[in-house]
């Protein structure tokens, strides 16, 4: 990829970001709708769902609220939908490099939050002053620059993400051996591990929610039963 078609993603990236935890969070970010949009940006909507898909039921183990750490799935969605989006179709060992680029990007990102987060309590320690003083400026500067730096990390995220992962995710497929059937299936019996353990644990730790899960599979099933 050149420059030119990064940039478009990048942006994509920032934005997705900027929504994980800043500004909007309308769950945008989550992994099926960022990888597909990538996707859709490549000409290749279906790709970037499928591996969209996959992601998303890996990202179901993770919970973001509160103090906790997580990778951040918004930018590694979008990284990951792009890179499969434009691989051939039907490349065996395609989807799997491109999940592995995905989770090491979302790993990456989630890192660079921690780092943005110590970063805007730096500067919030040193406007203290101003801010029990009541200072509107004080508080619409600590906002907006918070703001304007997770989009920047988002973008540089995501920018090097694909400088990385789209030469070695060429270079995997080149080598890779099995059919392409074989490595989609590795990769989505793991997913479907992955996510049936998280489902467990949700079923384990919140009262009734089986009951609301069952009953959600039984209207969509009668739903699909009946189209």
């Amino acid at each position: 990829m050149s420059l030119l078609e990064v940039l478009p993603i990048a942006l994509l990236g920032a934005l997705l970001g900027l929504d994980v935890v800043s500004f909007p969070q309308a769950m945008i970010s989550r992994p099926i709708v960022a990888a597909t949009a990538a996707g859709a940006f490549i000409g290749n909507p279906p790709g970037g769902l499928l591996i969209g898909v996959v992601l998303e039921m890996i990202a179901l183990d993770t919970l973001p609220f509160g103090a906790s750490r997580y990778p951040e799935w918004g930018s590694a969605g979008v990284v990951g939908g792009a890179l499969f989006a434009s691989q051939p179709g039907g490349m065996p060992g395609a989807l799997p490099a491109c999940l592995l680029a995905a989770l090491l990007t979302a790993s990456i990102s989630g890192w660079s939050m921690v780092m943005l987060r110590r970063m805007i309590a730096g500067r919030l320690a040193r406007t203290r002053d101003e801010l029990e003083a009541g200072s509107r400026d004080a508080l619409l500067l600590l906002h907006l620059s918070g703001m304007s730096l997770d989009l920047l990390r988002g973008a540089l995220v995501t920018i090097v993400a694909m400088a990385i992962f789209a030469p070695l995710v060429r270079a995997i497929v080149a080598v890779w051996g099995s059919e392409s059937a074989a490595s989609h299936a590795v990769v989505v019996v793991i997913a479907a591990i992955v996510a049936g353990g998280a489902l467990w644990k949700v079923f384990h730790s919140v009262r009734h929610v089986l009951w609301f899960f069952a009953a959600g599979l039984l209207v969509w099933s009668a739903l699909l039963i009946t189209r």
